[in-house]
């Protein structure tokens, strides 16, 4: 006897392929989603319909629920759950607060003031790109302005001073793509919702594995130019350091902190929820380019116009995510998937490596949006399920341990996805502002260093849950 075959498997993993195809077609996301889910629905009435008996003797399939008719129910789910939702009130305002900071001259006034401070060292160019793109990273969380903006800045002054084109366009990439998972990052604002967990958490969660990532960076820089001397030479002529340089580099980045504590702090000490901070860190950005003298109508015209495309962008993916999801439940997906996860692997550590490695291969075909709305809500029954609280928990009570420090990691694992290709955004920023000379091969060399750097911290944050879950617990006192 022939063992029946699971036909709602095979439509499950063709809905994805199906997906996958219509991306690398050039079809855009949202159309790509719905397209599919509209696809499979015609599949599930017409094809497979059980009247039909089609192979009945050899093949298993549950259509419940799959069909036009029930579709109704879709609007109902798009302003009720998601529309509605009060954290992503948050999301357009992180963007437009990164936004304004990139057009306020800022993060120009820090280089500027950075570079006299730390030029004259060997890979002091270097030094200055990451330190500022850890700070960029804390005030903007905006991956494509970042590495555009260092790249406008940096990359032209380090092939001035000779530098090796593939570790100043890695450093440069590197730096950018911080703001990813260095809070206010918009990525986690996202998990927020898709988790149903705490945005402070997340934020908190996330600060420690952040900053390691930028120190792994650092250090990296600090060997690789001690190994290497001539990738990253010194300058000839130098200007003395002395208290006049400290003083400019103070004033550059005071501002910028002070908006950091100002958006971090209130959230951390429980004076503001993110989405009131997030009002906040708007204000503030706004201020600063007044202050700089850069803020007109032109500029609040277009960093307004760029927070509605973005936001826009990323709600639409929201609403044809939800109903690529409804379609892939009705599919019995979420069940498929888990018993696949599930039954590959017996212990709860391995299954979080496994889901990381899938989440790490996927990082190549898409993009992180796509990763976090469609992939994550499917991960979490099977990550609440593992019953490792007591493991990750050791310091205190966080309301979702597991699924916080899920989220951290997959955050983590996610900010290859900005430098591997195909589709690295971060690279193709980059290309895009590159003087003539410097080749996407460059830049692909330039980023394997980082990118193993970033499965470094991975591992690091995965043997010590508590760098996830320490912050969370003290600040809400717990």
């Amino acid at each position: 006897m022939i063992e029946f075959i699971t036909l709602n498997e095979i439509a499950v993993l063709a809905m994805f392929l199906t997906f996958i195809w219509l991306l690398f077609r050039g079809i855009p996301v949202a159309m790509a989603l719905v397209g599919v889910s509209l696809i499979y629905v015609l599949v599930a009435e017409l094809i497979l319909d059980p009247n039909r008996r089609l192979l009945q003797e050899f093949i298993e399939f549950d259509r419940t629920g799959i069909d036009y008719q029930r579709l109704s129910v879709l609007p109902g789910r798009i302003f009720g759950n998601i529309v509605k939702s009060p954290v992503l009130v948050a999301l357009p305002m992180f963007i437009f607060m990164g936004l304004m900071l990139d057009q306020s001259g800022v993060a120009q006034r820090m280089m500027h003031a950075m570079q006299k401070l730390f030029g004259g060292l060997r890979g002091g160019l270097s030094l200055t790109v990451m330190l500022i793109g850890i700070i960029l990273a804390a005030s903007t969380g905006v991956i494509g302005a970042s590495v555009t903006l260092l790249g406008v800045m940096a990359l032209p002054a380090m092939m001035k001073q000779d530098y090796s084109k593939p570790i100043a366009t890695g450093t440069i990439a590197s730096a950018g793509t911080l703001g990813i998972l260095i809070p206010p990052s918009i990525m986690l604002v996202i998990m927020s919702d898709q988790l149903a967990i705490s945005l402070g958490d997340l934020f908190m969660g996330a600060l420690f594995p952040g900053l390691i990532l930028g120190a792994l960076y650092i250090t990296f820089i600090v060997v690789y130019g001690l190994i290497r001397p001539d990738a990253m030479p010194a300058p000839a002529k130098t200007e003395e350091v002395g208290w006049p340089v400290i003083r400019e580099v103070l004033l550059a980045v005071i501002p910028p902190m002070i908006l950091i504590l100002l958006v971090l702090g209130s959230i951390f000490a429980g004076i503001a929820t993110p989405t009131e901070a997030s009002g906040l860190g708007a204000l503030g950005a706004t201020l600063l380019a007044l202050a700089n003298g850069r803020l007109n109508f032109k500029v609040l015209r277009e960093v307004s116009r760029s927070t509605l495309n973005t936001s826009g962008y990323i709600v639409g993916i929201f609403l044809a995510a939800n109903f690529f999801a409804l379609i892939l439940r009705r599919y019995g997906g979420d069940e498929i998937i888990e018993g696949m996860v599930l039954s590959a692997f017996s212990d709860p550590y391995s299954i979080i490596i496994f889901i990381l490695f899938i989440v790490f291969l996927l990082g190549f075909l898409l993009d992180w949006i796509e990763i976090t709305i469609i992939i994550m809500p499917l991960m979490l029954p099977i990550i609440q399920g593992l019953g490792i609280e007591g493991d990750i928990n050791g310091y205190g009570q966080v309301a979702e341990p597991v699924v916080t420090w899920f989220a951290i990691l997959v955050a983590v694992t996610l900010q290859t996805s900005f430098l591997t290709p195909p589709v690295g955004f971060a690279l193709f920023y980059l290309k895009g502002v590159c003087p003539p000379g410097v080749t996407i091969a460059h830049i692909y060399r330039g980023v394997i260093p980082f990118v193993l750097l970033q499965l470094l911290g991975l591992f690091i944050v995965f043997e010590f849950p508590s760098l996830v879950t320490w912050l969370p617990s003290v600040a809400y006192g717990n």
